[in-house]
């Protein structure tokens, strides 16, 4: 069973911890997000440098030095924060199981088209 943290993430949270499993740049981020879901989630650049703040003090996020441009920051998922995400998806897979357990019960259609 998964560690239970307590902490339920937002959605954008969820997608920035996600997106930064590889080291990438506050617009590189945005963009990463916006592929993921399809242009579902677009997160502005207040939010995105807000969350990303948290995520430091945290310690979910660490910045990413690099030698080709010191000016550019850019940010990596912490072990810390790999686990949170972890539980979070533990937590929303429970969700879905939940959902589709209780909805089978009335034989609600259950076939979803993601874009």
């Amino acid at each position: 069973m998964q560690e239970n943290t307590g902490i339920v993430l937002t959605e954008a949270v969820y997608y920035i911890l996600l997106s930064l499993t590889t080291p990438l740049h506050g617009y590189g981020i945005m963009q990463k997000i916006e592929d993921m879901t399809h242009g579902r989630l677009i997160v502005s650049a207040g939010t995105l440098y807000g969350a990303i703040n948290t995520l430091l003090e945290r310690g979910w996020i660490k910045q990413h030095v690099t030698a080709e441009d010191s000016r550019r920051k850019e940010y990596v998922i912490t072990d810390e924060g790999k686990k949170v995400l972890k539980a979070e998806l533990a937590r929303l897979r429970q969700l879905v199981e939940h959902g589709e357990a209780t909805l089978a019960k009335f034989n609600f259609n259950l076939s979803i088209t993601l874009v």
